[in-house]
């Protein structure tokens, strides 16, 4: 097995953030994940729907690059696991230790992903709800975190500005109050 490191934040921001002049330089189209899900409606559901009423075809880059996120996730998971345990900050471990979560075997703590957690009250908040509401807030937002803070703040959209600060803020009281109840049940 070879012996991998992330790439330092110096070489993956500035990767990041060539994505964008990039993609306006090659037919000017815009960086976003969640929209992909339209366009998959669009090209499989009856043409009867208005809000499927448009050209998908015109987007087909953008599935082939979530095409590509998908064979990348099962090249890395196939090629370069690992069978150490997840490396956690020990202040972390010690935490949630608190809450009955111990096994870092994989890239999620076994105690929160598995099919037997999923029907208990955590698992369907966790998993289900947040599911729901990660969707939900995706649409509202009019996009995800990834178009909102990548590409609408460098084209100096304020509504992605506006949606970025609240994606931030929704993170520190989810992180800092929410699971922690919810890691309670």
């Amino acid at each position: 097995m070879t012996d991998l490191l992330s790439w330092p934040w110096y070489v993956a921001g500035p990767l990041i953030g060539l994505t964008v002049p990039a993609l306006l330089i090659l037919g000017n189209k815009s960086f976003g994940i969640s929209s992909s899900l339209r366009h998959i409606c669009a090209s499989c559901l009856p043409s009867g729907i208005p809000f499927f009423k448009y050209n998908w075809q015109k987007e087909i880059w953008n599935l082939v690059f979530v095409l590509g996120i998908l064979i990348g996730g099962i090249i890395s998971v196939t090629l370069l696991s690992s069978p150490q345990a997840v490396n956690v900050h020990p202040d972390l471990v010690q935490e949630l230790a608190g809450y009955g979560i111990t096994d870092y075997s994989n890239l999620v703590p076994v105690e929160l992903m598995n099919w037997e957690s999923l029907f208990t009250a955590r698992g369907l908040i966790m998993m289900v709800g947040g599911g729901l509401l990660v969707g939900f807030g995706t649409r509202y937002a009019g996009g995800c975190t990834s178009g909102h803070s990548i590409m609408g703040i460098a084209n100096l959209q304020l509504p992605s500005l506006i949606a970025t600060v609240f994606f931030m803020i929704g993170g520190f009281i989810m992180a800092n109050f929410i699971l922690p109840l919810i890691l309670s049940l």
